[in-house]
């Protein structure tokens, strides 16, 4: 006969057996339901990488962190996806949950995406501090050099080219190629440092020629050789004379042409700060900053993208020259009318008409008698469109120079414009009788047959079939 406090001891021992064994198998039964969710998840997410689904890729890669915290390459493939469509509220939150659930494996991933976070933001202290620190776990060779190059970018959007370059020196130095040799000597020209720019050229190029990096900029380092010996000459006097306005335009001028228009951006905004006034660098800067697709910042300056280009796609030499004697003159004497007329004149030939219609004005407040001055003044509202005070100036400017058949002709274009067909029937028939042309002709006719001058209208017509075709 059994004890009976022995017996109870038993039955709460196998009790608590039985309890043990039910947990058990629940437990294996909840992984083995673990398991195949995750082998389904994993197949479902394999056929959405096929497809590029993005916004299913990043949906099954948070099931499967939520199930196992600890898969790396899930959290991985969740980060990766977040910042490639920009993401960005959401990778910061996959973040901050992966370094809470990831060991020290985790860790330097998680520094590299928030540097790329950063940087996306454009928070580029920030990106750096965290780059930096993924450097610092000592990363693999070619792990290290991308993320120099990371640090390079970085230091570009800064306009850092000192740092920018001292990036691309350890990219290289971690691990080097062909396309990383380009871009460090992309480096050097941006620090005008030429020799060094094309010997790391020179030895990508015998690296590998089929590099794409390579057969992009060796053509357009070939073009810009052409002017190096005239770039090196004008480096060594701008050496000696830092602040002469004239040589840094001189050499921006030869960095347009070569297709550096941020070499050229440099010089030309240097030149602007030590002379605001000084047209040519206006121009000059906002050439540069068009051809950088910068309208906005152009607009700033008051060019429009309207800009008149020559055959070479580039702003005359000669309208370029012409503006930099029109400054230095008003540099010498601000109240020289005639250069102020001359040069209103050229930016209008530019098709800059909100800059030539200032100068005629300032003109004017000086001198109010200058024909000149009110007829370039009319000139540039006519083409803003403001008719009505193009033909107040230009009634002006024939007042005051009665003898002019252009001032006439242009007087008749407005009063026409302004539907006074006979005031400008008057105006054309005055710019005819000092020096005939086909173009006042033609003009006087089409406004005698607006107010029914047919027989006026038809002697016209045969006039200028008499004279034939002539230069307009």
């Amino acid at each position: 006969m059994k004890c009976p406090v022995a017996a109870a001891k038993i039955d709460h021992q196998l009790r608590a057996l039985v309890i043990a064994v039910l947990t058990l198998l629940g437990s294996t039964a909840l992984v083995a339901t673990e398991t195949q969710e995750l082998r389904q998840l994993r197949l479902q997410l394999k056929a959405a990488a096929d497809a590029n689904d993005q916004p299913a890729i990043i949906e099954l890669n948070r099931r499967i962190v939520a199930i196992a915290p600890n898969d790396f390459d899930a959290w991985d493939t969740l980060a990766q996806t977040q910042l490639k469509i920009e993401d960005l509220d959401r990778l910061q939150q996959t973040l901050d949950a992966w370094q809470k659930a990831g060991g020290r494996r985790a860790a330097p991933a998680i520094e590299d995406y928030r540097g790329a976070l950063c940087f996306k933001r454009k928070e580029y202290q920030c990106a750096e501090r965290h780059w930096l620190a993924y450097l610092a776990t000592k990363p693999p060779r070619a792990d290290a050099a991308s993320e120099y190059d990371s640090l390079a970018e970085l230091c570009a959007a800064q306009e850092r080219w000192e740092d920018h370059l001292a990036y691309r020196m350890k990219a290289i130095a971690a691990e080097d190629s062909a396309a990383r040799r380009v871009l460090r000597a992309c480096a050097f020209l941006r620090l005008h440092k030429w020799d060094a720019a094309y010997a790391d050229m020179s030895k990508a190029n015998k690296m590998d020629p089929t590099d794409p990096q390579v057969k992009e900029w060796l053509p357009q380092f070939e073009r810009l050789q052409q002017f190096l010996s005239r770039i090196k000459a004008l480096d060594a006097q701008i050496r000696k004379s830092p602040n002469d306005v004239t040589l840094l335009l001189d050499r921006a001028r030869l960095f347009t042409l070569a297709g550096r228009p941020l070499l050229a951006l440099d010089d030309a905004e240097r030149a602007l700060k030590l002379q605001p006034a000084s047209m040519r660098a206006r121009i000059q800067t906002a050439e540069d900053l068009l051809d950088l697709g910068r309208t906005e910042d152009a607009a700033k300056l008051q060019v429009s993208d309207k800009l008149a280009r020559a055959e070479d796609r580039h702003v005359s030499e000669q309208a370029l020259r012409e503006l930099g004697a029109d400054d230095a003159l008003l540099a010498q004497d601000p109240k020289n009318v005639d250069a102020l007329v001359a040069r209103a004149g050229v930016l209008r030939s530019l098709k800059q008409f909100t800059l030539a219609v200032a100068d005629p004005q300032s003109a004017l407040a000086i001198n109010d008698k200058s024909a000149a001055a009110h007829f370039e003044a009319a000139t540039s509202f006519y083409n803003l469109g403001n008719v009505k005070e193009a033909l107040t100036q230009v009634r002006t400017a024939t007042e005051l120079d009665p003898n002019d058949p252009i001032k006439w002709f242009c007087r008749g274009i407005a009063e026409a414009e302004r539907a006074d067909f006979p005031a400008a029937i008057q105006s054309q028939t005055r710019s005819i009788n000092i020096h005939e042309t086909v173009l006042a002709l033609r003009e006087r006719e089409k406004c005698e047959r607006r107010i029914g001058k047919t027989s006026e209208a038809d002697a016209d017509l045969r006039r200028i079939s008499e004279l034939g075709p002539q230069p307009e």
